[in-house]
């Protein structure tokens, strides 16, 4: 019974792709992709903030303040997503779950702007700003 269900399922997984217009499944294909991009930003969100503070101490510019590799929820023109490095106090750095980044053009399209907000959500609709929170790096993931 229960092999019987597993294959009803899969086959009707398989049909409903052959189905889902070609909009839609691009859709899919983007979620997969931000689905993919965020599994691979919790997974080295140490090491990347390791070799951040590294290269910074490195370089001169090091903190003794505490810090995060978190996502970056983008807005504006398209959704995308990547990561960056959050710097403050230990307790901030601890709510801070997230970056959103929002973009718009000011004096017509001549400058093009990107408001960078840590946030204490994962969820770009339900959020509250922390505030004492700065961005330290911006991390772009290569597709």
């Amino acid at each position: 019974m229960k092999k019987k269900f597993i294959i009803g399922l899969l086959a009707f997984c398989m049909l409903s792709v052959a189905v889902v217009p070609v909009t839609q499944a691009a859709i899919f294909g983007d979620l997969l992709k931000v689905g993919g991009i965020s599994i691979l930003i919790d997974k080295f969100a140490g090491q990347l903030n390791g070799f951040i503070n590294t290269l910074t101490f490195k370089h001169g510019a090091g903190s003794d303040f505490a810090t995060k590799v978190v996502p970056i929820l983008s807005f504006g023109s398209g959704g995308y997503i990547g990561a960056a490095q959050v710097i403050g106090t230990q307790d901030l750095i601890d709510r801070t779950q997230a970056v959103v980044q929002i973009e718009g053009a000011f004096s017509g399209k001549t400058f093009r702007v990107k408001a960078l907000i840590p946030i204490d959500s994962k969820n770009p609709v339900n959020f509250s700003r922390v505030n004492g929170v700065g961005v330290s790096a911006i991390i772009d993931v290569k597709i």
